[in-house]
């Protein structure tokens, strides 16, 4: 009987003691938690609450990006931030998330000054956006311009006879879903694409012309695709001045910022890989389909990169077929 009674006062014990770990577990699980908020993130660690100069990179192919979005905002409605430095390093990339940024950066232009800072490149929707502030500084041998749009697809009828495969379709009007991936697109729908691009091309020639201060002939004459290195960019009145960051600064000083305050960079909340994974996976679906080889994947990824799943009208740059971002 006494065995029985302490055998039950020994698991009671032990009860109790592993409770209390579980519960130190949770607590240092939860302090790590906090800690890793506050050093990636938090105004008291990051030096956001303090008067600065804050820095937005924009990087890459242009998407409707609602974290950037909210990030200009957040620099918009900050107290601490007196000047802006956008950092630009992109080929463009859809014509829709150019507009929405370039719309964000307007709104945040009003409260604060906004000086854009081209690094490598800064094409067609990335030039879009650099547009939006109030003064452009670049590289000598930076890449700008690239103003227009374009729309791409890809016809893979001839591959498909090549399989065997045919794609029956049964719509309402001639140009429902047009142009598509299975037949070849009729003059209709090339017509009909055409007009759509016009419109956003005239569209995006008046923001450089309001922009640049041109008259609508000078935004025109270069608003034929074509690119320019920093030292003919400036020549062009594309943009306002060669140099690096420290010429953004010292533009900033003309607007009454003190050159003294740190300069601050607003990172985005990391991405998730989610993303990469399914159109990764579209790829792998879109090459079984065709029944090539799972390997043309990687092939297919290579030689198209984001580009070939950008929805809409883009404004994107590339070289030699090899996409970089925009036009």
């Amino acid at each position: 009987m006494a065995n029985t009674a302490d055998a039950i006062i020994d698991r009671r014990r032990l009860r109790r003691k592993l409770t209390f770990w579980r519960a130190f577990t949770l607590l240092i699980i939860a302090l790590a938690l906090i800690s890793l908020y506050f050093f990636n993130g938090s105004e008291g660690f990051s030096g956001k609450s303090a008067p600065h100069i804050a820095k937005v990179r924009i990087e890459g192919t242009i998407f409707e990006n609602d974290e950037l979005l909210k990030r200009l905002k957040d620099v918009e409605d900050s107290d601490a931030v007196k000047g802006v430095i956008l950092s630009v390093d992109s080929p463009g990339g859809t014509t829709a998330g150019g507009e929405a940024i370039y719309e964000a950066v307007r709104k945040l232009a009003l409260k604060k000054p906004v000086v854009a800072q081209v690094g490598t490149l800064a094409a067609s929707a990335g030039y879009m956006i650099a547009s939006a502030s109030d003064h452009i500084v670049a590289r000598q041998s930076s890449i700008i311009g690239s103003i227009g749009v374009l729309f791409q697809y890809p016809d893979i009828s001839q591959l498909l006879t090549k399989l065997g495969v045919k794609v029956e379709t049964i719509k309402s009007s001639p140009l429902k879903a047009e142009p598509n991936f299975f037949n070849p697109a009729s003059d209709e729908a090339k017509a009909m694409i055409h007009r759509m691009i016009i419109d956003s091309y005239d569209w995006f020639v008046g923001l450089v012309q309001e922009r640049r201060k041109f008259t609508h002939e000078q935004a025109l004459a270069l608003a034929d695709g074509s690119v320019f290195t920093g030292r003919q960019a400036v020549a062009n009145k594309l943009i306002d001045e060669l140099g690096g960051e420290d010429k953004a600064i010292a533009w900033l000083k003309t607007k009454g910022i003190d050159a003294k305050l740190p300069v601050v960079e607003w990172k985005p909340v990391e991405k998730s890989s989610l993303g990469m994974f399914f159109s990764h996976s579209a790829l792998k679906m879109l090459t079984r389909y065709l029944g090539l080889p799972e390997e043309t994947a990687g092939v297919l990824r290579e030689l198209t990169g984001d580009r070939m799943f950008l929805d809409g009208l883009v404004s994107v740059w590339h070289v030699d077929g090899k996409p970089v971002g925009a036009q």
